[in-house]
């Protein structure tokens, strides 16, 4: 994915503007700490009305509520891969928006401004994920919701500490690695950034001798 040109004062890690816009320039920057914090205390509001407000058993509750973070580990992976890194053949418009979504990241990686979602758009699409889930799973999307939305917020922690913070030399190394080749190898593997559960199931995982090396030297 190629930057697109652009004259701005800025740092060295900082993005290009996203709009022209200022003001929607600025909606589209967030501090990490914003959507983490907004997340959690949603999740806990859902939690606290599906034990208050409707007589499914807390195991129960707690089983939906881990079965979110799940979902959510699919929905990370699925967006990554089939939205973000936009097919052979795709339209200029579609690489334009997915440039915008998520190129302009893969350019300015540790851009700290640009590592989540605005929280505006996040909670307008948790919003009609309630709706959504209330359709299909009734009285059971809340804690599914709470679930999912707590999956979001751990991936934003995963993915601001592995752009940010040196690798710890631990299990948790791995994670560093495998976003290390996603970004500065090969994009077409581990699009899984709080886990690589599904690259494993899809097959996404490094192919070429150049992704394994690279995986070697930062292991060491």
């Amino acid at each position: 994915m190629k930057a697109r040109t652009q004259k701005f004062k800025s740092n060295a890690h900082e993005s290009p503007p996203m709009f022209e816009n200022k003001i929607l320039n600025r909606l589209s920057q967030t501090h990490i700490a914003t959507p983490i914090i907004i997340f959690f205390v949603y999740a806990i509001g859902l939690l606290w009305y599906t034990v208050a407000q409707t007589d499914i058993p807390i195991p129960t509750v707690v089983l939906v509520f881990f079965t979110g973070i799940l979902g959510f580990t699919f929905m990370e992976y699925a967006v990554h891969r089939w939205v973000y890194h936009p097919p052979h053949g795709a339209s200029e418009a579609y690489k334009k928006a997915t440039y915008k979504m998520h190129g302009m990241h893969h350019d300015y990686p540790k851009d700290k401004k640009r590592l989540a979602m605005p929280p505006l758009v996040a909670i307008v699409i948790a919003t009609s994920l309630l709706f959504l889930f209330e359709l299909v799973l009734g009285q059971y999307s809340f804690s599914y919701l709470a679930g999912f939305v707590v999956g979001y917020a751990l991936y934003l922690v995963v993915h601001y500490t592995v752009h940010m913070y040196a690798p710890p030399r631990n299990f948790l190394r791995a994670l560093w690695v495998n976003h290390s080749i996603h970004h500065y190898s090969e994009d077409e593997v581990l699009f899984g950034v709080s886990q690589p559960l599904w690259d494993y199931v899809f097959g996404t995982l490094p192919r070429s001798d150049k992704d394994k090396r690279m995986a070697r030297e930062i292991h060491r």
